[in-house]
């Protein structure tokens, strides 16, 4: 995928309203526990929230290294929380398009 457009990032925003953060990142910050789980949930689930923790400029970085290390798309973020999507590599276990 060679990156979103506004238009398909305001569309998983819309589809990630309703969802709850199924990672949340504590005091120690990114570990190699938080990046293997970010890596699995997108696996399954294709878009997640990603509760994270520090300061407005922290939380970006965090963000943006998440999505660079998982090689996911950020789709925005929202207060404390960073949306996530990864497209399926099998395409018949999409749920999501974009």
């Amino acid at each position: 995928m060679a990156g979103l457009t506004s238009t398909q990032r305001k569309h998983l925003r819309g589809l990630a309203h309703s969802l709850k953060p199924i990672v949340r990142v504590g005091q120690k910050g990114l570990s190699a526990a938080v990046f293997h789980e970010v890596d699995q949930a997108l696996d399954v689930h294709e878009l997640i929230k990603v509760k994270l923790s520090g300061d407005r400029d922290e939380r970006q970085g965090d963000a943006e290294q998440l999505a660079e290390r998982t090689h996911s798309e950020l789709a925005g973020t929202i207060g404390t929380v960073a949306i996530l999507y990864r497209q399926h590599p099998e395409r018949e276990k999409r749920k999501i398009r974009v």
